[in-house]
């Protein structure tokens, strides 16, 4: 057994999964909460209590999700101290997510010292992108002084999901036109050509794009002058109300898919008007890279609401058989956690619901780094 231990650290939880590679077995897995808050004192405390469950087992390597490199990590790195402090100077880019992956991180590091220990980033995937993808239309000098640019983030989830859709398929990653539309209560889309991501819905960090549980997605930047004209409102209030109180949140009163679709289906009208916003900005990026891409070839949904509801995976592609896009209603009403395909046999381009594994993915991306 080749097992990577997979540490994903937030500011007050730790989760963490055994995995055997080979077999994608998971031996071992987790979730640590309320660190520092009446749970384990710290980080390293924690990890402590998971370490003891680690005994009999070999670990080839630790494999820590961060979300932010910047463009200084366009893939995996194993992790040394200059490594840490490029991570630790990107936290102005992803102040709730850098610092707490930081925490496991030197705690995990600490505790098992004589192994490696890899970075796998959320936007690496992303570093593909060509200029015209990822500038914003701001003077050069300030945006490259500052990092403002389109990084892109779910980087791992996007690359297993499209690599796994090419295999389900028996086709080559390289022959392929794919968008993957990862639809959960963060949601993001990419275009992926033979396995290169070209363009993705989120920017600078995951506010940008589509709309969210309690995130806004893309908004005209002058409504946060205007607020802030008008309403007075400052920006650490701007922030809380974009990230936190916007989305599905902010057009219902609730920010769960799950709750709003049945308020839909009970003909709750700001439901209605919800998914609608939903669906129209989720469109509006499915058209914008269809164009990109010249065509497509594989369309797929993943995540909470890509891989479990039937009815918006029916809505978001509803009429666009003119494109040869097309959905088998009873092979897209079947539960099943399965991979699985939802376009009818035949259709010139294939649907398919690929389940996420970020777990895996960071492992598989750790143990081919270290070579094991």
């Amino acid at each position: 057994m080749t097992a990577i231990f997979v540490v994903n650290s937030g500011s007050s939880s730790v989760k963490y999964q055994l995995i055997d590679v080979e077999s994608g077995e998971v031996a071992l897995k987790g979730t640590i909460d309320r660190i520092g808050d009446g749970g384990p004192a710290d980080h390293t405390v924690a990890l402590a209590g998971v370490l003891e469950q680690l005994a009999g087992h070999e670990v080839a390597a630790v494999g820590h999700r961060v979300v932010h490199g910047g463009s200084q990590f366009a893939s995996a790195t194993v992790i040394t101290p200059d490594v840490e402090a490029a991570i630790e100077g990107l936290s102005a880019l992803a102040p709730l997510h850098n610092p707490a992956n930081l925490l496991g991180i030197r705690a995990a590091r600490a505790a098992l010292p004589s192994v490696p220990h890899v970075a796998v980033f959320d936007t690496a995937f992303h570093q593909t992108m060509l200029p015209a993808a990822y500038l914003y239309a701001i003077p050069v000098d300030l945006a490259e002084q500052y990092g403002v640019r389109r990084y892109g983030f779910h980087g791992t989830s996007h690359k297993y999901v499209s690599e796994r859709a090419a295999d389900f398929l028996g086709r080559p990653l390289e022959s392929l036109k794919t968008i993957v539309l990862h639809l959960g209560n963060g949601a993001s889309m990419t275009a992926i050509d033979g396995g290169r991501s070209v363009d993705t819905s989120m920017g600078l960090t995951p506010l940008e794009g589509l709309v969210m549980g309690t995130r806004s997605g893309d908004l005209d930047p002058a409504v946060l002058v205007h607020l802030h004209r008008e309403a007075g409102m400052s920006m650490d209030e701007l922030d809380d109300l974009l990230n936190k109180r916007s989305g599905l949140l902010g057009l219902t009163g609730n920010g769960d898919m799950r709750d709003v679709q049945i308020a839909a289906s009970e003909g709750d009208a700001a439901a209605i008007t919800a998914l609608a916003v939903w669906r129209h900005r989720m469109r509006h990026y499915l058209g914008a890279y269809i164009a990109l891409l010249g065509g497509v070839d594989v369309i797929v949904f993943t995540a909470g609401v890509g891989e479990n509801s039937a009815l918006l995976r029916r809505r978001s592609l509803a009429g666009l058989e003119f494109l040869g896009i097309e959905i088998d209603d009873d092979r897209n009403e079947l539960e099943s956690r399965a991979e699985r395909r939802i376009s009818p046999d035949g259709a010139a381009v294939e649907v398919l619901v690929i389940p996420t594994n970020e777990e895996l993915e960071i492992a598989r991306q750790a143990l081919q780094l270290i070579g094991t």
